[in-house]
């Protein structure tokens, strides 16, 4: 069949989907990218908050009505929607003929194939047998999941109702992927799971993060090794120490502290407090100065005052983060947080959101300054032509949600290159810049 599929939300999604690709090109369907052309769409669906739960609903409704023209035969509804409402999709989507849960994903052809209604839900602790992948995106960036799961049960978190306890990857298994990956191109690894830290724990019964981390720095193609979702109280000495000597081992970490205020983080669940994040912070920088640091944020959570959120802001102002994400808290149902007294209306949440934020875009801007006549290496991807300019990005930043490097040269690049450039503007959140040679600075 001629199969479409759709993968909404974060990058471990993306990497799900990915693997189900691959799955079926095995089994001789054909991917296509156009929904008028397709017999059978997939949505790989997220509800980690409630906009990314409306989103997915709405993709679902839209591509229902393919089935209208009558060349549309299946749709099939995978991912986290799919493992948390199964039971409402049934009911209230008879347009769905499929779904598949978080780990059933390995199902897909045998659900796609299927004559009449199939449901594959598998226990949320099972972990997915390894297979073959296609890369949905340009091939010179790809993602590596090294886990499933988490075990933290933060009070505002779906994720251990749909994804289960933590899991890791085998070493082994990691190391085949990303062979392969950098077999077909892939210059930067962005390793991924909903923490990274604790890779490990429960297969080798230690944090393992650094060895994984050297055995994949020895993969010849791989330029660039990125470490997002590290929880502040997990990272340990082995790994900023392999992260300091390391050249491959890009000198950025992304540490989603979520808030500063002790009484918040308390509510939240989380494991550390303010005090203690800072001292982590300090700890990296003292054994990797040149490093960015990248957070996520969370306001508006129930409860949350403005003597809280003043406390956040100072935070920020001393943390000195190179990049920072900031959410409005959503309101998700089986979580305890969606009990708790004081909630807080969404405009108030967004006016919170609005002001941290423009806070956090005036200290980028003052950081990304200083950047200015300073030389780094950027990673090519891709061309504006009508500008004459090329776009990339620095080891400050991760594709998607970070900034970006336009930079100018004389010369031709292909993307997935990596150039040295020197620095020459900056504003709130990007930089500019100029070719200095045709190597890395490394």
């Amino acid at each position: 069949m001629k199969v479409l599929l759709i993968s909404l939300g974060c990058d471990k999604n993306r990497v799900d989907s990915e693997h189900m690709l691959g799955i079926l090109s095995e089994r001789g369907h054909v991917i296509v990218d156009d929904e008028n052309e397709a017999e059978a769409i997939i949505v790989n669906s997220c509800c980690f908050i409630g906009d990314a739960k409306e989103e997915s609903i709405n993709t679902i409704l839209e591509m229902a009505e393919y089935k209208k023209n009558g060349k549309l035969k299946r749709l099939i509804v995978t991912g986290c929607l799919a493992q948390r409402y199964a039971a409402e999709i049934k009911t209230d989507m008879p347009e769905v003929d499929a779904i598949v849960g978080t780990t059933a994903f390995d199902a897909i052809a045998d659900a796609l194939e299927e004559k009449g209604f199939c449901e594959r839900l598998e226990s949320i602790d099972r972990l997915v047998p390894g297979s073959k992948r296609i890369i949905s995106g340009e091939s010179y960036v790809s993602y590596l999941k090294i886990a499933e799961g988490c075990g933290k049960h933060c009070t505002y978190c779906v994720i251990p109702s749909v994804r289960g306890n933590y899991r890791s990857v085998p070493l082994e298994e990691l190391l085949r992927e990303a062979e392969i990956l950098a077999e077909n191109g892939c210059s930067e690894l962005i390793l991924v799971a909903q923490e990274t830290t604790l890779y490990g724990t429960d297969l080798y019964g230690k944090k393992s993060l650094h060895v994984l981390l050297e055995k994949l720095s020895d993969i010849e193609g791989i330029n660039w090794i990125r470490v997002m979702y590290c929880y502040p109280e997990e990272i340990y000495d082995e790994l900023l120490d392999t992260m300091a000597a390391n050249k491959k081992i890009v000198k950025y970490l992304d540490i989603p502290v979520q808030h500063a205020s002790d009484r918040i983080l308390k509510a939240m669940g989380r494991k550390t407090n303010r005090k203690g994040i800072l001292s982590v912070l300090e700890k990296i920088r003292k054994k990797i100065p040149e490093i960015a640091l990248r957070t996520s944020l969370i306001t508006g959570f129930p409860g949350e005052t403005e003597e809280d959120v003043e406390i956040l802001k100072e935070f920020i102002r001393e943390a000195g983060f190179a990049r920072i994400g900031v959410f409005t808290y959503s309101r998700e149902e089986q979580t305890p947080a969606a009990l708790m007294d004081g909630q807080i209306t969404e405009r108030e949440k967004k006016r919170r959101r609005k002001e941290i934020m423009q806070l956090a875009a005036g200290l980028s801007k003052q950081r990304l300054k200083s950047m200015v006549g300073k030389s780094i290496d950027v990673i090519i991807e891709g061309y504006m032509p009508d500008e004459d300019i090329y776009v990339g990005r620095s080891y400050m930043d991760a594709p998607e949600i970070d900034g970006c490097v336009f930079v100018f040269s004389e010369e031709k690049h292909m993307s997935g290159e990596i150039v040295n450039v020197l620095i020459t503007g900056a504003d709130k959140y990007d930089l500019t810049g100029e070719i200095l040679k045709n190597e890395s600075s490394e």
